[in-house]
């Protein structure tokens, strides 16, 4: 047997753990970051329960001044839908699909492009004795074989983790009062 054939043996046999090793990863993903804000909950309600007021401080609508975003349903609670279509921040929608006033809302998020994905979202509000109030953003769904793979390569808490750290920062500014 030649050397290129004992490399290429080697190869694929790396290839081959690489993917057992992915197999046995997670079927699922979490991501959620936290930050306490100097503003009462009733304050911070209408930013998260509200796709409007989310997207005052979102992120991701930041990241693309040029995307093209539609709102449909009731203006605000349960039912409340939000599309868009970015050639940065790709294609998907928003639709908030459960609340406890003033506390948390439940949101479901599919993705389009660049891949299709299908995960919920969780905005969460803790008042504290303070006054100020704890604000948690959480996202999961379900892991398939492919983004078990990336994760193998790509830190997907991190990468998202920073753009909700982001978040609740642009959130935080315009809560307290130092933001439009």
């Amino acid at each position: 047997m030649s050397i290129l054939s004992y490399f290429f043996s080697a190869l694929a046999l790396a290839v081959l753990a690489l993917l057992a090793y992915a197999s046995t990863r997670p079927d699922e993903f979490r991501v959620e970051r936290r930050l306490r804000i100097a503003a009462p909950a009733e304050r911070l309600w209408p930013l998260v329960s509200e796709l409007r007021g989310f997207n005052r401080w979102n992120p991701y609508e930041r990241k693309d001044p040029l995307i093209k975003g539609q709102y449909t349903g009731t203006s605000s609670g349960i039912g409340s839908r939000y599309a868009w279509a970015s050639d940065k921040v790709g294609t998907g929608s928003l639709e908030i699909t459960g609340q406890q006033v003033g506390r948390a809302v439940q949101m479901r998020l599919d993705f389009v492009k660049p891949f299709e994905a299908h995960n919920q979202a969780e905005f969460a509000l803790q008042a504290m004795p303070d006054g100020a109030t704890e604000v948690s953003w959480q996202m999961h769904g379900p892991a398939n074989f492919m983004s078990k793979l990336m994760g193998m390569f790509f830190n997907m808490d991190k990468m998202v983790g920073r753009d909700f750290e982001d978040g609740l920062q642009n959130l935080r500014q315009i809560a307290e009062g130092q933001a439009p």
